[in-house]
């Protein structure tokens, strides 16, 4: 069993309110030479939160720190081709109880953005600020 330390947040970084699949993120992924779908959940425009690879399984999402974490990533994260954040209400309320979820999975796992790791504005908002009191 893996050791959870971080959950990880991302965006799709597609235009605000055009939907995209797990499908369509995974066919995106297979292109770049990854096996798979590179997340564990992906939350829709809709707060439908669909599965990517499995929890057991080492995510392909964040440069050095896939082997202990979770990904998370919304369809959204552009606005007039600018980062911005997209999240529609049901994606919020989605994250949020995932996130609650997990934490209570993973007590000691830490919440960041992509971008707390990488030069990126990924999620497009303060996801450790956001969710600092899970």
């Amino acid at each position: 069993m893996r050791t959870i330390k971080e959950i990880i947040l991302h965006c799709t970084a597609t235009e605000e309110g055009k939907p995209f699949t797990v499908a369509d993120i995974d066919l995106w992924h297979r292109k770049r030479g990854w096996r798979c779908i590179g997340y564990h959940y992906v939350v829709y425009l809709d707060g439908t939160i669909a599965y990517g690879r499995k929890p057991t399984e080492i995510g392909a999402h964040c440069s050095g720190h896939n082997s202990n974490s979770i990904g998370i990533c919304y369809v959204g994260g552009l606005r007039n081709g600018k980062p911005a954040d997209t999240r529609t209400p049901q994606q919020k309320i989605a994250l949020l109880r995932l996130l609650s979820n997990l934490k209570t999975i993973y007590p000691n796992a830490k919440i960041y953005g992509h971008r707390d790791f990488a030069p990126k504005a990924c999620p497009c908002f303060d996801a450790r600020a956001e969710y600092c009191e899970l």
